[in-house]
């Protein structure tokens, strides 16, 4: 392996996943030199990922967007709850309310762009210059080594994923499901995938901790079968067309996101490294792609208006940690609090939580501020 000195670098990025590659990409686009600590994806990645206005302009803004078979615009969204409730979001005017983009061709893209710059080298091991930048995602080795601690509220539950060819088109519309079962909440989410006329669906299927050991051993008919006994014909026969993804849910965050190894060198975190959500509202790959563009404008800043402040500089790094966490805190408490109201057992709470989901279907003014805070979710980071 070549051995790489600090000095031949700006900025090192730990970690290679969309977050930091797109990271890495941003930075390289204003001539910063950039380490990428990073291994070539698998290529397996069962999941597919929504992806708001904001994070599709700011891809875009580094040449990277899947072909529309990999990147489906969504044009409606319908939610069910556990007792008649129900909420629709629909588009009228043409434009897509968010995109279902597959993973793992995101991050083939991605890979591809970044071993194609001459201004990113990808790294083995990490090196350590002035700043060093952590994207390695909930399970940091970095973090750790740093011993910093963090506030983390499991869910008991766990997201089982997957792939679905349906008999029937899914018309571009994502649908979503609650249901508070004897054994605990339980949130099916549909999600279509290839391209306009598909007739296949990202499956995230988040249950009891319990139920998720028996789903991903069932045979492929039993798991489908369990399925359709939950969401019933509404897409026609299921198939399932991959393997089983399964992971913990959990709301976290680490309470410190930026500081010094030594008076020359900093570092910063990014993405799942630093908070993790609950999957319910699709929102977390976007937030992760919101600290990238914070993190982007905040050193073109720096290099055009504060250039004599190091790439290290304290206070440069601290406003960032605290325009993120001002940021998505509400998001956190949002996505948290929906999450609990649908997990509490009482039956006047069912009834309550069924009746403001209609009641808010039929008020568009709110509706409309919803569907605009999904879609943009944070649109302050403008890319070229």
């Amino acid at each position: 392996m070549t051995k790489y000195l600090d000095r031949d670098f700006d900025v090192c990025i730990r970690g290679g996943g969309i977050a930091g590659c797109c990271l890495a990409l941003l930075l390289a686009k204003q001539n910063l030199r950039i380490g990428l600590q990073a291994k070539q994806p698998s290529g397996n990645d069962v999941r597919a990922y929504s992806l708001n206005a904001a994070s599709h302009a700011l891809l875009k803004s580094v040449d990277v967007w899947p072909e529309p078979n990999f990147a489906t615009p969504v044009k409606g969204i319908e939610v069910w709850g556990d007792g008649g409730g129900e909420i629709g979001f629909f588009n009228s005017r043409g434009f897509a309310l968010t995109w279902m983009v597959d993973v793992a061709e995101l991050e083939r893209l991605l890979w591809q762009a970044v071993i194609s710059s001459s201004q990113i080298k990808i790294l083995n091991e990490p090196v350590r210059p002035a700043l060093t930048i952590i994207c390695e995602g909930k399970y940091s080795r970095s973090v750790s080594e740093l011993h910093l601690e963090q506030d983390i509220w499991p869910y008991g539950q766990h997201a089982v994923a997957g792939r679905l060819q349906h008999g029937l088109q899914h018309q571009q519309i994502a649908r979503q499901w609650f249901f508070n079962k004897p054994s605990g909440l339980e949130i099916v989410a549909l999600l279509p995938l290839d391209g306009e006329g598909g007739s296949s669906s990202s499956l995230v299927w988040s249950v009891p901790t319990g139920l998720s050991e028996q789903l991903i051993h069932l045979s492929e008919n039993d798991f489908t079968a369990e399925l359709s006994k939950r969401i019933g014909p509404i897409l026609g026969d299921l198939h399932l067309t991959s393997e089983r993804a399964v992971w913990p849910l959990q709301l976290a965050r680490v309470r410190q996101w930026c500081g010094e190894y030594d008076s020359s060198h900093a570092w910063l975190l990014a993405g799942d490294a630093a908070h993790r959500i609950h999957p319910l509202a699709g929102l977390g790959l976007n937030l992760g792609l919101e600290d990238v563009g914070c993190i982007a404008k905040m050193l073109a800043i720096q290099q055009e208006q504060s250039f004599w402040r190091g790439l290290n500089d304290a206070r440069l790094l601290r406003s960032y940690e605290r325009e993120r966490k001002a940021r998505m805190l509400p998001v956190w408490w949002a996505c948290d609090g929906l999450q609990r109201l649908f997990d509490h057992p009482s039956p006047a709470v069912r009834w309550l939580r069924n009746q403001g989901l209609s009641g808010l279907n039929r008020f568009n003014p709110a509706k409309n501020w919803l569907m605009q805070l999904a879609m943009n979710s944070r649109s302050g980071y403008e890319f070229d």
